[in-house]
């Protein structure tokens, strides 16, 4: 019989998986599985686990949010496990499974994964930690993680719009120089990213013309600190429009940037807070992962 790690956050979102988890179970074992499950109960849980287990067991499932997920896919790479990924997408956002259009219906999650196959998908190391889909400073970055999971349980999405808003009295500018694939950009930048996703934090939304999880590329967006409202209007404009070609963003492809910022400056990676850095280098490593998906859902 194959065997799965079966991974849950039952704080995710607005526990709403939490009152499906019969049918999640006997969808699995309907379709052969011996399922080993595991509860999450606090920060760096979903690791442990999955780099304790992950290489025993022919398939792992999360069920959670982006941060569940993060933490998932970070101990299969730390044990070096190459197993297959299923993921149920069931917190406040879903910024990976909006990018790859899963379903965020939980059930039938949870039968796409075993009708699925594996498709291979880039994974981002930011220093000696992995992201998903996203490592952001400034603009929004902190609310990602500083928001109370009660009021991300009560509010969803919108509780990321909210302390967005709130944190525009304390943005501050970033001086920030990155070096990116040789290229160097240098100025004072009021949000960046670094990205393998349509969609980063709920709010700012990517073409996906543009955007390819397995091409072995990230896409960075640099937007520089507006001095008027002219540059303002210019830069709601670029963003909105998702044209890019504006002397206030910077949008690149590349496989590797090393950055260079001020050390004290806070990050975000897949909505978790991550210390600043004087110095740090991010790698995409191509096809790192393999996720569970339906050939009609492939990005």
């Amino acid at each position: 019989m194959k065997k799965m790690l079966f991974i849950m956050n039952p704080f995710a979102g607005v526990k709403r998986a939490n009152r499906h988890l019969a049918d999640i179970l006997l969808t699995f074992t309907q379709a052969g599985y011996e399922v080993i499950t595991h509860m999450t109960l606090g920060r760096g849980d979903a690791t442990a686990v999955a780099r304790e287990k992950g290489k025993d067991v022919d398939l792992v499932v999360c069920c959670g949010g982006d941060g569940t997920l993060n933490e998932t896919i970070t101990g299969l790479l730390s044990a070096g496990a190459d197993t297959p990924i299923g993921y149920i997408p069931a917190g406040s956002t879903n910024d990976f499974a909006s990018s790859l259009k899963l379903p965020t219906n939980i059930l039938k999650a949870a039968q796409t994964i075993v009708e699925g196959e594996p498709v291979s998908y880039d994974v981002g190391r930011f220093g000696n930690r992995y992201f998903s889909y996203v490592a952001s400073f400034g603009a929004f970055t902190r609310s990602s993680y500083a928001t109370p999971q009660n009021v991300k349980n009560a509010l969803g999405h919108t509780a990321y719009v909210l302390s967005g808003i709130t944190e525009l009295s304390q943005i501050r500018n970033e001086h920030v120089k990155m070096e990116i694939d040789g290229q160097v950009v240098e100025g004072d930048f009021l949000f960046g990213a670094i990205c393998n996703s349509t969609s980063v934090g709920g709010i700012l939304t990517l073409d996906p013309k543009q955007v390819d999880m397995g091409d072995g590329l990230f896409e960075i967006l640099l937007v520089r600190a507006p001095e008027n409202l002219g540059e303002i209007h210019e830069c709601i404009q670029a963003l909105q429009s998702q044209k890019y070609n504006c002397a206030m963003l910077t949008f690149r492809s590349a496989q590797k940037v090393r950055i260079f910022a001020d050390p004290e400056m806070p990050w975000t990676l897949d909505g978790e807070k991550e210390d600043g850095h004087e110095t740090v280098e991010v790698e995409n490593l191509h096809h790192a992962i393999r996720l569970m998906q339906k050939k009609d859902e492939d990005a």
